[in-house]
């Protein structure tokens, strides 16, 4: 069957492709006259901008625009407002005991802001059940304020059993979110919820050289769908370059075979700079780090690092490790996408299947089946 074409249609499909062209022509010719008459010591007149028909979208540069109008400024109002609220960030750590978990945190934020840190005469001990225990600190640096939340999970994986040891995890992950929920449904909200929400999960690794094991396994999955895991390799100076080479690729190939989502995911990123950037950091997950809350001199000067009798692993130095790249994701460079996730994806979907269940309870229907942290980006918004 042969379709014919209006010749209309064909006109401006042709208009259209040549449209950006013609643009930058005419922008070409503005730039060249204005060139021409400042050398003349004329001025200019530019034509106005050509604005979209009614009904159509527009785009108004600078260039167009009659004069300054400000727009900019509101990014400076954003900040100002930001630096006088502060803001929360809540960061949960989980392993063995004896992997650093404490001193990494510490490193982390240049701070005792961990429990054992800041709990007089504290005792190591093993418990014998998983107890989550929470502490949190305000962190000012160059005016802005942070609430740093830290939890800590004493007893897990300490156990000869260790049957669902992560039980008390994903029940205090998810009582967080009920929390926030039941705020947000109140007739009379609070101007500002407090967030009390996990928005990232450090698993630690311990440095075996093998692959992962079956608790580690277990523990990813469970938690993979209601939080943001990121996995680290603890302790990593106890293995060789070529060992932790080989152990990371390994882990690697594990969490692909598992099925295991650690952050940042693939289907989380928005644009190509996002996945140009993600991609870097997938390739280093998970991050050999070593902790440690001393200063050594190295060529003089003060540097983090831990003293052996071969010389200083510098902590902050990443040819020795990969904790300057752990710091740059939970801090310099994806703090903010951490919470972001929390919210309109791992909480979102909380929040629609506790909706649903709600309606189920009263209308005498089945809830929907809606497994936490499955939906892709904003999904769960168009399901509501």
């Amino acid at each position: 069957m042969r379709v014919v074409r209006h010749p209309q249609d064909t006109a401006q499909e042709l208009d259209s492709e040549l449209e950006p062209a013609i643009r930058m022509e005419e922008e070409r010719e503005v730039e060249l006259q204005v060139e021409e008459d400042s050398e003349a010591g004329r001025e200019t007149e530019i034509p106005p901008p050509q604005l979209a028909e009614p009904g159509t979208q527009g785009i108004i540069r600078g260039r167009d625009l009659f004069g300054y109008v400000g727009i900019e400024a509101v990014l400076d109002q954003m900040r100002r407002k930001t630096m006088k609220a502060g803001f929360e960030f809540n960061i949960m750590v989980v392993g063995q005991s004896g992997l650093g978990k404490s001193t990494l945190v510490n490193t982390l934020f240049k701070s005792k802001v961990s429990r054992k840190s800041c709990t007089p005469s504290y005792e190591e001990k093993i418990s014998r059940t998983v107890h989550l225990k929470s502490v949190s600190h305000i962190i000012e640096e160059k005016g802005v304020k942070m609430r740093l939340t830290v939890i800590d999970t004493p007893g897990f994986g300490d156990q000869i059993n260790n049957e669902n040891c992560w039980d008390p995890i994903v029940k205090y992950i998810n009582e967080q979110y009920e929390k926030y929920l039941t705020e947000e449904l109140h007739i009379t909200r609070k101007r500002r919820i407090p967030d009390t929400r996990v928005h990232c999960c450090v698993y630690f690794l311990p440095a075996t050289g093998h692959r992962l094991r079956p608790i580690d396994v277990e523990f990813m999955k469970r938690l993979g769908k209601i939080v943001s895991i990121v996995p680290v390799i603890a302790k990593a100076d106890t293995l060789t370059m070529d060992e932790r080479l080989d152990f990371k690729q390994r882990i690697r190939q594990d969490l692909q075979a598992s099925g295991i989502r650690v952050y940042p995911q693939k289907e989380y990123d928005e644009d190509v700079e996002d996945r140009i950037r993600n991609d870097k950091i997938r390739e280093n997950i998970p991050f050999a780090v070593v902790g440690t809350d001393k200063e050594h001199q190295v060529n003089g000067n003060k540097v983090l690092g831990r003293k052996t009798k071969w010389g200083i692993i510098e902590v902050e130095n990443v040819a020795h490790c990969e904790f300057a790249n752990l710091r740059d994701l939970l801090v310099r460079s994806h703090l903010q996408d951490l919470k972001d996730v929390t919210h309109y994806i791992h909480y979102e979907t909380y929040r629609v299947r506790r909706l649903n269940e709600s309606n189920a309870s009263v209308s005498g229907l089945s809830a929907l089946p809606l497994e936490n942290g499955i939906t892709e980006k904003y999904e769960a918004q168009s399901q509501l």
